[in-house]
């Protein structure tokens, strides 16, 4: 053990990385990728070493941001750092990688090391790429799922508690819980909805929210303001709810990976986390969509039901068309244009509003206050009278937003593109792992303003010179790169009625 100085570098690496001088790793005896124990008072964590001969000096220590913040360091305290060797869960991380099945003791060595900094970040990505690869039983996500929440705190509510979430994957979904949030709460339901932030796609419904309203509550407020305005949209990950979720979702990040066990036990810990007994899951089924056939979704649905059912908790799948983008805008700012819209007016695109009011519609047939088959027809009405957009006003002011705000008060990116039709003809198809790479090129989710707003969907015609669509960005760099990826990626497809004549 040595005791060093810190000197705060005020970099995010990413990770949980310290910098050592070469002399003084020598004294410790590590070497660069090896991990030490950095403790400060009575906070402590696990970081990985790198090193260097000039950049810090001898009884010095760099600390990036991520392990200042945990350690609520600043420059000249003194923090003392230990050796530590590799945790007994990585020999369980490596079994599972060979395809073998895991005790419930083992998975909460894993998730138990994840939440204490014990694993690193590598380490974690190679439980969560055998989840990939190998697939987890349904015990296996049960074991999972219950880790997660037993190593995390919990809120709980006197009344009963319903959600509904779904799995994502289709560019424009995450405005959807804008709308489905304020119809069941103004049917006097609770719904305290988390939801995540982007982990592939252009915006999580925490990200779209947060145009409108603060989504960093914490425990506390949830528990005074949810039984009083019944809806919130809140992000999961500022709450200590299932905290190896959150870590899972950072590493999954730049993987570009969603392992179905792993999506399974994520949705799961966070509902039982915040109490819900009631859940709808929202399973798109499209081309481009995580799920790209019914049979697929089949399979997927029946997992979930039987690890909800070993849960004690009211699960319903719905299977729901994911073919193409959800309405006609992705990205965080631009969705949320677009859920105000329809808020305000109960106009908006089919695809949008008729989704919204099926989902909800299954809660109030799970909560028996409408009959089976007739749960849309409330949440519609809920729409077209306003109940649901005075349920969102009430929402937005609860979370420290303006109430009053219109679709147009809401900035995007200043820097725009139209792309135009070259000819006349038939679109066929828009491609939403196009649109998705597109819209984060631009910038989002981390700009909130950039985007895309779809003029077309499939089966629309159009004239030489119609607008197809508009990309927004912050950056005029950004916009430029998602231009030429647009070049590279043809997202829309135009066909005429004369698709080929032979000879050529």
């Amino acid at each position: 053990m040595i005791e060093l100085v810190v000197k705060n570098l005020d970099i995010s690496y990413g990770g949980m990385a310290i910098v050592l001088n070469e002399d003084d790793a020598r004294i410790l005896g590590v070497r660069p990728y090896d991990r030490v124990k950095i403790s400060h008072d009575d906070r402590s964590i696990i970081s990985v070493v790198t090193t260097t001969r000039t950049f810090i000096k001898r009884g010095e220590i760099g600390l990036f941001r991520e392990v200042t913040d945990v350690l609520k360091v600043s420059n000249g305290d003194v923090v003392k750092v230990n050796i530590t060797r590799m945790p007994h869960a990585m020999e369980f991380i490596r079994k599972k990688l060979k395809g073998k099945t895991l005790t419930k003791d083992e998975i909460y060595a894993i998730v138990k090391s994840t939440v204490s900094g014990e694993l690193t970040e590598l380490e974690c990505a190679a439980f969560l790429l055998a989840q990939e690869f190998q697939g987890m039983s349904v015990d296996e996500i049960v074991y999972l799922t219950q880790a997660m929440v037993e190593t995390g705190d919990t809120i709980s509510f006197e009344e009963t508690t319903y959600d509904i979430h779904s799995i994502g994957g289709v560019p424009g979904n995450s405005k959807v819980a804008l709308l489905e949030v304020p119809m069941v709460a103004s049917a006097g339901l609770l719904i305290p909805k988390t939801s995540s932030r982007a982990i592939t796609s252009p915006a999580g419904s925490a990200d779209t929210m947060e145009v409108l309203a603060n989504v960093t509550l914490t425990a506390d407020e949830i528990r005074r303001i949810a039984p009083k305005v019944k809806g919130l949209l809140i992000w999961g990950g500022y709450l200590n709810l299932a905290p190896a979720d959150d870590i899972f979702i950072k590493v999954e990040y730049p993987l570009r990976i969603d392992p179905r066990s792993q999506t399974i036990a994520s949705i799961l810990s966070k509902k039982l986390s915040m109490g819900v007994s009631y859940l709808v899951m929202d399973l798109p089924v499209g081309k481009g969509a995580k799920l790209e056939s019914i049979k697929d979704a089949e399979s997927f649905a029946r997992i979930a039901l039987e690890v909800g059912e070993k849960l004690g908790l009211t699960l319903r799948c719905a299977i729901t068309y994911g073919g193409q983008p959800i309405g006609y805008s992705i990205g965080p700012a631009l969705e949320a244009r677009e859920a105000l819209v329809a808020l305000q007016t109960g106009k908006g695109a089919m695809s949008l509003i008729e989704k919204a009011a099926s989902l909800a519609g299954l809660i109030f047939e799970m909560a028996g206050v409408t009959l089976k088959g007739e749960g849309i027809n409330l949440a519609k009405e809920l729409l077209y009278n306003g109940k649901a957009w005075k349920k969102m006003r009430e929402m937005i002011e609860a979370q420290g937003g303006d109430p009053s705000v219109k679709p147009e008060d809401i900035p995007i990116g200043e820097k725009k593109i139209e792309i135009r039709s070259v000819a006349d003809s038939y679109v066929t198809h828009v491609d939403n792992t196009a649109i998705t790479l597109i819209a984060r090129t631009a910038g989002a989710p981390t700009d909130k303003g950039a985007g895309i707003i779809l003029h077309v969907k499939a089966g629309r015609k159009v004239r030489r010179g119609d607008i197809l669509m508009e990309i927004y960005s912050e950056s005029s760099s950004k916009l430029t790169e998602a231009y030429n990826l647009y070049l590279k990626l043809h997202p829309i497809t135009l066909e005429g009625m004369l698709l080929k004549s032979l000879p050529e």
